[in-house]
């Protein structure tokens, strides 16, 4: 079966798990990567004839799986990884990893079982199957690594990677056309884990030629095997400080490149240590200062791009207001016009660093003619996870959006003059707030409405989109009260009924799933074409971008929300559902798998969670069905049976209940079952039974006796329904899974395609609705509370109850 990066996923996981008790938490992933390493290119080679990589017998996989057990199993793995490295100049690269250390991984029978255990859990990983292109394995999967060990070590490694969300962004906006061809260079000159390197090939369509900088031996080691994991072999990644020892020179200048993409360390206090200025990297430029090296980096960048070169570099926001030199430095670089954007992003995205940033966008094609910087300010929008947050599917097209078209949103982005910037009130200053007010308007209460009563109309003119969309709603909840204020027709308490009961909200929730059926139906040949060669990132781009334009023209709706929905689901499920087709085909995805088996660290035999189950113990068969639960083949073939199952499960509960009600309506004070119940107030079958024997030998209360027939005769009846349940659930699931050997290519399609895949996201757009709708209500709920009492009738009531206070005291003679 085809790899799911949900699989790879826990199973990496899996793998730190047997590791980490032994060792530092941030030492495991040498071992995890080395190990998927080795099984990638080594299925790739099994695969793939022409693969760069070359896999020598006793350097593969199979040979790791074959010296699982043995003595020197941890010696044998580390000759075998440097045999892998010599053979494809690789050394230092993939054999940092020590699996023969007592200090890491335990001695004697504990070092085997634990490095065996772990070449298992990678031995039930299939790469040979993966055949749908364009997915980024292994920066997803290292991005799943890093996230938890930051969660689960209270430690980050921010130098490693970039977000991978972050380096999307990067890599869209440097717009490289479809036809660039693969001698177009990109360079990083931090490359780090080399993740945006990645993403930018990626996003060009032929490819580009790769060149990258990491000063970091370890991670440099691990930027090369980012490389060739993601089919990247011909990369030229070199070690060594960029500032001190730049690597990528021609003639005694800096070698220039077409694109850039960065996210250098910020504000490095030693950045001049060993620095080589025979570059002219500062050349009509400012020295940076000496404490701080965010424009060192900068400065290095600019002078590494060709006449027309395009860069983005992550910086932190204080690059864009300090003064002194930095500031002398950015206005140089804001009258060159080498500045075509700023994108401010939300803070705690990146591992290492709370600090919010933000990306530059260097363009030096035209630079002379720029007269306007375009700025974004996009630090609102973000989704929490765990202790970081992260850029939404909806925030990374809404900056790509925004960017491309120059498109000036209210509070989001527009495009500042440069006259604006050079006005001596900003001096040049590029701090984003100075430009675009982010936050929201204020709340205000209006104080005639209190004083006088009713609603003003500015609150409801500002909920305008909801009337487009209900062009008479609002009529038929509001009535004119005077000039600038409205009353409600109806009682507040009635707001949501009048709301959801309204013709015109059903209509548009009607229209929104007819529109939702009517796109997703239109992309069905294109779904049903899915193969070999398909790939992912194109099937989704393709499927997303049409449903994004079919609800841009749609009133009240934000088409970004809907955006977000399908591609949350595509991130949950869909993208590992579209590469198990393409890998075996619609009927061979669709076939039930045994449930995968691993050994855990205490050598115990640990199961896959499976739908069904048929059989109990280590003979059961276990099956799995990654594209298609059984849910859906049991509602669409067994529905009468599912009925009736249903009906038995109703009968179990109702004489589960009555024993239940029996005994506790009995078990009491005075009752007949009081004296039959154990120390814990209960009473089950085999102890009813023992008392009625005891009682029918003493010559017991005829009545306890018949008590107690009575629950041993309910759990007698609570025991066939449980059977009944039991039987006919082990009948639907065993047609369930013969269902599955017949299904055509036909029925497949149109269960995944109509069933799981379109009634889900139909389901998660109707969500996205009914909250517009509930914000709607909330609203009109507020205002009405609001404005509900006048001020001249709350000083009303305040004398009417200061009155009855009075006379209370009074009465009590406190008062005379």
């Amino acid at each position: 079966m085809a790899l799911k990066k949900s699989d790879l996923y826990s199973s990496l996981w899996s793998s730190a798990d047997e590791l980490r008790g032994s060792m530092d938490a941030s030492q495991y992933k040498d071992y995890v990567l080395t190990l998927l390493f080795v099984k990638y290119v080594s299925d790739k080679a099994k695969a793939d004839n022409s693969s760069l990589i070359f896999v020598p017998e006793d350097g593969s996989f199979d040979y790791l799986v074959s010296l699982k057990g043995k003595p020197d199993v941890g010696e044998k793995v580390n000759i075998a990884v440097r045999r892998l490295a010599e053979e494809n100049d690789l050394l230092g690269v993939i054999n940092n990893a020590d699996f023969d250390d007592p200090a890491k991984l335990g001695s004697g029978k504990e070092h085997q079982a634990k490095v065996s255990n772990l070449i298992g859990i990678f031995q039930d990983m299939d790469f040979t199957g993966s055949k749908a292109e364009g997915d980024d394995l292994l920066g997803d999967a290292y991005e799943y690594l890093m996230r938890h060990f930051a969660t689960q070590s209270g430690k980050s490694k921010g130098q490693f990677y970039t977000p991978a969300e972050v380096s999307r962004v990067m890599a869209q906006l440097l717009q490289i056309p479809a036809d660039t061809p693969k001698s177009t260079t990109v360079y990083d000159p931090t490359c780090g884990s080399g993740s945006l390197l990645i993403k930018v090939a990626d996003a060009a369509p032929n490819g580009l030629t790769i060149y990258g900088q990491e000063n970091d031996n370890a991670t440099w080691a691990l930027a090369r095997m980012n490389m060739i994991l993601h089919g990247n072999e011909t990369h030229d990644l070199r070690q060594g400080n960029t500032l001190a020892d730049p690597k990528f020179t021609y003639n005694g200048n800096l070698q220039t490149f077409d694109y850039l993409v960065a996210n250098p360390p910020f504000s490095v206090k030693t950045w001049t240590n060993g620095f080589d200025s025979t570059y002219g990297r500062f050349d009509g430029f400012d020295t940076p200062p000496d404490k701080n090296g965010d424009y060192a980096f900068l400065l290095h960048m600019v002078k590494s791009l060709r006449p027309r070169g395009k860069g983005i570099v992550v910086i932190p926001h204080g690059v864009l207001f300090r003064g002194n030199a930095e500031a002398r430095i950015r206005t140089e670089l804001i009258k060159r016009g080498y500045i075509k954007a700023l994108i401010g992003l939300p803070a705690n995205l990146f591992y290492g660093t709370g600090i919010p940033a933000c990306l530059i966008v260097l363009d030096k094609e035209d630079a002379q003619a720029r007269s306007g910087i375009f700025m974004i300010d996009a630090s609102k929008g973000f989704a929490k996870d765990g202790p970081k947050n992260r850029l939404r599917p909806r925030d990374m097209h809404k900056i790509v959006d925004a960017f491309i078209a120059s498109k000036e949103i209210p509070r989001y982005s527009r495009m500042v003059p440069i006259s604006e910037i050079a006005d001596p009130k900003n001096d040049y200053n590029l701090n984003i707030p100075r430009y675009i007010d982010s936050s929201e308007p204020e709340d205000i209460h209006d104080l005639r409405a209190h004083v006088l009563g009713g609603i003003p109309n500015g609150d409801l003119e500002a909920l305008q989109p909801y009337w487009d969309a209900f062009p008479s709603l609002r009529n038929e909840l509001f009535a004119p009260l005077r000039e600038g204020y409205s009353q409600l027709r109806v009682e507040p308490s009635t707001i949501q009924d009048r709301v959801t009961g309204s013709v015109e909200y059903a209509s548009f929730n009607r229209g929104t799933a007819e529109m939702v059926k009517s796109c997703w139906a239109s992309k069905r040949p294109l779904l049903q074409k899915i193969e070999a060669g398909t790939k992912p990132a194109e099937l989704i781009h393709d499927i997303s971008e049409a449903l994004l334009v079919a609800f841009r023209a749609r009133p009240l709706i934000d088409e970004y929300g809907v955006y977000e929905q399908l591609m949350n689901f595509w991130n949950d499920v869909m993208h590992d559902d579209v590469s198990l087709i393409a890998a075996e085909g619609w009927t061979g995805a669709v076939r039930p798998r045994a449930a995968r088996t691993w050994k855990d660290k205490n050598n115990k035999t640990k199961y896959e969670e499976a739908h069904i189950v048929l059989g109990t113990g280590a003979k059961a068969k276990r099956w799995v069905m990654d594209l298609l639960p059984p849910e859906y083949i049991i509602a669409r073939h067994f529905a009468t049976e599912h009925a009736e199952l249903d009906r038995l499960i109703e009968e179990r509960d109702s004489a589960t209940l009555a024993v239940t009600e029996f005994i506790e309506e009995h078990a009491v004070e005075g009752g007949l079952l009081l004296d039959a119940v154990d120390d814990e107030g209960k009473l089950t079958n085999a102890i009813a039974k023992a008392a009625i024997k005891d009682l029918k030998a003493s010559g017991g209360d005829r009545e306890e006796i018949a008590a107690l027939t009575k629950v041993i005769a309910l759990y007698a009846a609570e025991t066939k329904a449980k059977s009944a349940v039991k039987e006919a659930t082990i009948a639907l699931n065993e047609k369930a899974v013969a269902k599955y050997a017949v299904l055509t290519a036909a029925e497949v399609q149109d269960l995944v395609i109509r069933g799981k895949w379109g009634v889900t996201i139909q389901g998660r757009i109707n969500d996205e609705v009914t909250a517009l709708g509930q914000t709607l209500i909330e609203r009109l709920g507020t205002l009405a509370k609001r404005y509900e009492t006048t001020v001249g009738e709350l000083a009303a009531l305040v004398i009417r109850f200061g009155e009855k206070v009075e006379c209370q005291l009074a009465d009590l003679g406190i008062r005379e």
